[in-house]
């Protein structure tokens, strides 16, 4: 996923990050609301973390203005308010879900991954996932093919995700670019995407799913026989 954490205080966001980072999302971290802002205008994120105290004001003014814009992106509140009203008050200008601290990052992230499965569109979306004979739990972040696991590093299964997710359709690679790097990842390049579709394909080799390349269009996971055509 790729994911814009807002939150102030180190002690909070420098494990939110390393967790997430380690398991293959792509993180951004602004520590205010100027900086997030920013961030939001030049990049699109598939969920938000937001605290709701921040030095240059309330996370909540962040999530109205986003709600009052129509911006559906999914937005999961920290907070070290325990009063219920404060709580309802997040959940009525649009937070998808929220998170009391201190928490848990296995809470945290089996919180996020659950908000991002509802905001999907397809409404019956779980975390595990039948493709041909590959099967992706989103969850426990592993896949197999055929009953065989399959030995996947946290860059290939973030590939994965981004491609199963959107299975049968056309990805761009500057889609899959910019939601497995972050913004801070300067050193990688936009061809690094070609290495890890290639380190990926060669692990799918053997089965009915194939990712294709579509010259001037990005990437399509597909199964079946049309994955053998």
């Amino acid at each position: 996923m790729r994911i814009l954490l807002v939150e102030d205080a180190v002690d909070v966001a420098d494990p939110v990050a390393a967790w997430f980072t380690k398991k293959g999302d792509a993180l951004d971290h602004a520590p205010d609301l100027e900086s997030a802002y920013a961030l939001l205008a030049v990049q699109d994120y598939e969920v938000i973390i937001l605290d709701i105290n921040l030095p240059d004001g309330e996370g909540t003014d962040l999530l109205a203005a986003l709600r009052k814009r129509a911006d559906p992106t999914p937005v999961l509140m920290l907070t070290a308010k325990l009063q219920v009203d404060d709580r309802v008050s997040a959940l009525d200008l649009g937070a998808d879900d929220y998170v009391v601290k201190p928490f848990d990052l296995r809470e945290l992230d089996s919180r996020l991954r659950a908000v991002t499965r509802r905001t999907m569109r397809d409404p019956s979306a779980t975390s595990l996932i039948s493709f041909g004979q590959l099967e992706v739990d989103m969850s426990s972040r592993s896949a197999s093919c055929d009953g065989a696991p399959l030995d996947l590093t946290r860059r290939e299964f973030a590939l994965l995700e981004i491609l199963i997710a959107r299975r049968g359709r056309v990805v761009a690679k500057q889609t899959i670019f910019d939601t497995m790097f972050s913004i801070n990842e300067t050193e990688v390049g936009i061809n690094a995407v070609e290495i890890y579709v290639g380190r990926l394909r060669r692990k799918l080799s053997g089965s009915d799913v194939e990712i294709r390349t579509l010259r001037g269009l990005g990437y399509q996971l597909v199964a079946g026989t049309e994955g053998r055509a």
